[in-house]
């Protein structure tokens, strides 16, 4: 073997960054567990990362401004929305909320994949943009079972707990528009099955040309100078 066939060999490994990141795009109704399973998936992924909407709700009482959401006031969200600041904003329950389009974009092109946690008004109007998006709806086993966890998580006043109930039936409806459904009846079954679907989705052919690409050189670069041998 020629010492350009072994410097070829040992170039060391491709990188397996890809050129472009995916966004991918998880709902559920209020109280689907789409929050836990995505914390779950953020801990086991790489090169993974979240982003933070913004809200005008007031934080619960775990929550930390810039972690979960960033919370802002009516004002501060309306002029965000006249300076175009946001990929997608809706009102859901009586709350704005917000994505910022500046994270999307800035990390997608560094080529990292991003967690876009939205209801599914925001998650309708991110499939209208025509992005390169992965969308993937978090359906509660059955209507007890959101309720108990509603309830459970002591969040929401009880006029605000019967109005996320009121509407999930119709949030429910959506889950047809969405590339993939994941049943939320057991947490690490239902995480598992988010991380293959990122997994899965990296490895799509059009996700993976820029590698194949490289590997592919690299192969007619060998055969190159084999025939020259």
């Amino acid at each position: 073997m020629s010492s350009k066939v072994k410097e070829l060999q040992l170039a060391g490994p491709v990188n397996h960054a890809p050129s472009r990141g995916t966004l991918f795009v998880v709902s559920s109704p209020s109280g689907g567990g789409k929050g836990t399973i995505i914390r779950h998936v953020l801990d086991v992924v790489d090169n993974l990362s979240y982003s933070v909407s913004y809200t005008t709700r007031a934080p619960r009482q775990s929550e930390v401004d810039g972690r979960e959401y960033f919370f802002v006031s009516r004002e501060t969200f309306d002029e965000m929305v006249a300076a175009g600041e946001f990929l997608e904003s809706a009102c859901v329950h009586g709350y704005f909320y917000g994505t910022s389009k500046k994270q999307i974009i800035e990390q997608t092109a560094a080529g990292a994949d991003i967690i876009l946690e939205v209801d599914v008004q925001g998650a309708a109007s991110v499939r209208k943009l025509l992005m390169d998006s992965v969308s993937v709806f978090i359906l509660p086993p059955s209507y007890e079972v959101l309720r108990r966890r509603l309830i459970a998580r002591g969040t929401d006043p009880p006029e605000e707990l019967e109005v996320r109930l009121r509407n999930a039936p119709e949030e429910l409806k959506q889950y047809s528009a969405f590339d993939y459904v994941i049943i939320n009846d057991e947490i690490d079954r239902a995480s598992a099955q988010l991380a293959s679907i990122i997994y899965a989705e990296r490895a799509r052919c059009m996700r993976q040309e820029p590698l194949v690409r490289e590997v592919i050189s690299k192969f007619e670069a060998i055969q190159s100078i084999d025939s020259l041998e």
